[in-house]
């Protein structure tokens, strides 16, 4: 069966004006065409059931763009959405009506800044926003704004924590919220969690609220500076969490741990902690238990005592032997320490958190220790 003679035409006729990106209302079966001159209209005349005819159309354009009677093949979704598409197909992909080709074009390393106005106008998606915003080249430049409000105003209808922190942190890009806004987003993050892990995640040294500085020890700051200028982690990483920013970094994940809804939002403050301390381990998530990495943190104090850069200033300030040992704590927690206490994955909400309470009070403690106490 082939399409209707008009439509047969029409498209021919969209087709020879060169459009920019074509997409199919299937409930209205409508076909739109983007041109540079604004927007063409194809109202399909089926001759057989409209899916059935959406799908001939799709074909009937595969054919003519591509060469391929067969439409888009869809199968090949798991390697697309990879980015594999080839750069000089992505122009032809958007002309398939077809969403999953719109994917592999968002998806893809070859995206410019045009060819993301035609994939949004093709397909206005939360998933594909994101998508470009994790794009250097989209981000920074004239649809990075289009897409940072659009996941703004979406935000309300999220429901899972992945994509709200992930589109939380992706917005808080430079440039793309203006002052008002990014202190409006704050402002509600003070009540979901999801939200804080976003700003965390988007820079641990420019979150929008500056606690009060904690000096470090006077009896040995002046050697933590000397040696943290010889580029030594430890007395950097000290010096760093005492300033007024590490600070509020601390406190906020601090408020994360204390209420978190789900178990995407612990192991996502997990990850905070190890990308925050990370400089001070090699190698990947030590996948320990907490008591593991408990005495893995002594053991490292005793040696670091006697041969280290830092083993002066260790050995002149006790207190600093524990904010050591605390940070080395909270540079290995990961899903080793969830598992014992949280075997099951599906547990959220109170039973979550009385379950992971043996394993996030004591990181709580440490927490606040290098905070000097403060709540």
């Amino acid at each position: 069966m082939e399409l209707s003679s008009e439509d047969t035409f029409r498209l021919n006729v969209l087709l020879a004006n060169q459009p920019q990106a074509i997409r199919i209302d299937e409930g209205k079966l409508i076909l739109y065409g983007l041109g540079p001159r604004g927007e063409a209209t194809v109202r399909l005349t089926p001759n057989t059931r409209p899916d059935t005819y959406v799908r001939m159309v799709r074909e009937w354009l595969s054919s003519r763009v591509l060469g391929s009677p067969g439409g888009y093949p869809v199968y090949l979704s798991r390697w697309t959405r990879m980015g594999q598409a080839r750069a000089e197909r992505l122009e032809q992909l958007l002309l398939l009506g077809e969403p999953e080709a719109v994917v592999a074009v968002v998806c893809a390393p070859g995206l410019t800044d045009a060819l993301a106005r035609s994939a949004w106008w093709a397909m206005e998606d939360a998933e594909n926003a994101r998508r470009m915003l994790g794009n250097p080249i989209i981000a920074n430049g004239t649809m990075g704004q289009v897409l940072a409000a659009y996941l703004l105003d979406y935000l309300p209808f999220e429901t899972e924590a992945v994509p709200i922190m992930e589109s939380v942190r992706l917005i808080l890009q430079p440039g793309l919220l203006d002052a008002p806004a990014r202190a409006e987003l704050w402002r509600k993050a003070a009540r979901k969690q999801t939200y804080l892990v976003g700003f965390l995640r988007a820079g641990a040294d420019a979150l929008p609220e500056t606690e009060p500085e904690r000096a470090p020890d006077p009896a040995v700051a002046d050697s933590l500076r000397s040696v943290a200028v010889s580029g030594d982690p430890w007395a950097g990483l000290i010096l760093r969490i005492c300033s007024g920013p590490g600070q509020t970094w601390l406190k906020t994940l601090a408020a994360v741990l204390a209420k978190p809804p789900n178990q995407d939002v612990v192991t996502a403050a997990f990850d905070c902690l190890r990308a925050y301390f990370g400089a001070l381990r090699e190698g990947p998530d030590p996948d320990a238990v907490f008591t593991e990495l408990v005495a893995e943190a002594e053991r490292f104090v005793a040696a670091a005592q006697h041969d280290s850069p830092i083993a002066a200033c260790l050995r002149q300030s006790p207190s600093l032997a524990a904010e050591v040992a605390a940070m080395h704590v909270l540079s290995g927690v990961g899903l080793g320490v969830m598992r014992p206490v949280l075997p099951d994955p599906t547990t959220q909400g109170t039973l979550m958190q009385r379950r992971l309470a043996p394993v996030v009070d004591p990181l709580m403690e440490r927490i606040r220790l290098l905070r000097g106490g403060r709540q």
